[in-house]
């Protein structure tokens, strides 16, 4: 655009919109949209309907591990080899690189508004069949069937929130106030999904407590059900909203998006995004594997329920922290510096504990469980809150929702990575590392 500017060429209107910056000057107060009436309150108010369905996203991503723990000692003789049940707390993350790719499309065609109403009906209709799922004539194998397929469309629909609810919060907290406008985006996006799983260990906690260990079958259902509840009271408000006025500026549904020249643009911040979001996935999965150390190391065998999910909803609070100050901490710092405070901070944590992991557990669980707790909340506060934030906010307006897309899908591939990743290494590394100095 400034080569065309020095030669008094007139500046192709498409190379203008893609080399527009990600937020700067207040679009509220462009001529061609009026003097922008509303209160600070109504303003946040709209961004928080825009990306606080993320909560349930989390929920729905959190609780399936509580829904698997139930089934498998309802029914031990069907989960033993059934293929449907291996599956069903992996299935949904290949539903949700779908979704996050199909819908970082659509919300750049069809406008924010109108892909997250269509998100938030997916996810309300998918929610509620894997809460009702049931096999033929009653058949175990059948309902088990039926929850890993509808775990899938589930999946697509939670990939779906996540373009079209982060590009719209990220244009519409742009013309909020100046000074806390990564706070409020960090605020309805990560934390609400870090909260969305603290509530999908919290709420089988107390369903548990109220229907007793008697009644497993409603709890599971319940646990599942209950994830309509954020997405159903926000469909009125979703359906009011009106497109973001960065998202009207660069052409809204008529824009005609010249992909060689954001290609151009963009693929240096997208590679390096996309990179280290897998990265942070999957080492944050990969650690996961600390929490059940935790749970092991302090319950008993043969623990109720309600203990044992009281523990994980202990272990899910630890985000929660990080998150809050990270929201902060995205403003005073800048997202950049933020995210490499947290993630090198996280990085002596880890070493720490993986060099010390014995001699940390021999002097206590307390403390271990404390160290863990710090470990998670400065993964929370550095890379967990920025990634999105640095993803959402650094495309043109016309490809902010394809672009935030791809560098989500591949974060996610990262996540499934790491989730598999400590028993296969078990299996076909570690395994076999033994097997053979034991045989010598």
């Amino acid at each position: 655009m400034l080569d065309s500017l020095r030669r008094g060429r007139k500046v192709d209107p498409a190379i203008k919109a893609v080399e527009e910056p990600a937020y700067g000057a207040d679009v509220a107060l462009d001529t061609g949209y009026g003097v922008d009436t509303r209160s600070n309150a109504a303003k946040y108010w709209t961004v928080a309907v825009c990306g606080i369905a993320l909560l349930s996203d989390g929920y729905c991503a959190s609780s399936i591990g509580t829904v698997i723990t139930i089934i498998k000692g309802l029914y031990p003789a069907e989960t033993a080899d059934s293929t449907a049940f291996s599956i069903l707390s992996s299935i949904s993350f290949v539903g949700t690189v779908v979704g996050q790719l199909t819908f970082g499309y659509i919300c750049d065609r069809i406008g924010r508004k109108y892909g997250m109403i269509i998100a938030t009906t997916l996810l309300i209709i998918w929610t509620a069949m894997c809460a009702g799922a049931y096999g033929l004539h009653g058949s175990i194998g059948g309902m088990l069937a039926a929850l890993a397929c509808y775990r899938t469309f589930l999946g697509f629909a939670i990939g779906a929130e996540y373009p079209v609810s982060s590009a719209a919060a990220s244009e519409t907290s742009a013309e909020t106030k100046k000074g806390h406008r990564h706070a409020i985006f960090v605020g309805v996006t990560n934390l609400m999904i870090d909260l969305g799983f603290v509530l999908g260990a919290f709420v089988p906690y107390i369903l548990v407590l109220i229907f007793s260990e008697n009644h497993l079958r409603a709890v599971w259902r319940l646990t599942i059900g209950l994830g309509v509840v954020i997405p159903s009271s926000l469909f009125y408000f979703r359906v009011k909203l009106t497109e973001p006025k960065a998202f009207q500026k660069a052409g809204g549904r008529r824009a005609k998006i010249p992909y060689w020249l954001v290609i151009k643009r963009y693929w240096v911040k997208l590679t390096a995004i996309s990179i280290i979001w897998f990265i942070y996935d999957f080492s944050s999965y990969a650690f996961g594997i600390y929490g059940s150390t935790v749970t092991s190391s302090v319950l008993p065998k043969g623990s109720s329920l309600a203990k044992v999910y009281g523990w994980n909803t202990l272990l899910n609070v630890f985000y929660l922290p990080g998150a809050f100050l990270g929201a902060f901490g995205s403003d005073w710092l800048g997202p950049k510096y933020c995210l490499m405070v947290g993630i090198f901070l996280q990085a002596i944590v880890g070493f720490f504990m993986a060099g010390f992991y014995n001699h940390i557990l021999n002097s206590g669980i307390g403390g271990f469980t404390v160290m863990y707790g710090v470990f998670l909340s400065l993964g929370e506060f550095g890379p967990g809150d920025n990634i999105g934030l640095i993803a959402a906010k650094s495309s043109s307006s016309m490809v902010r929702g394809q672009f935030y897309g791809i560098a989500a899908a591949i974060g996610k591939i990262g996540a499934f990575a790491g989730n598999v990743f400590p028993s296969v290494s078990y299996r076909h590394v570690t395994k076999v590392f033994v097997q053979t100095h034991i045989a010598r």
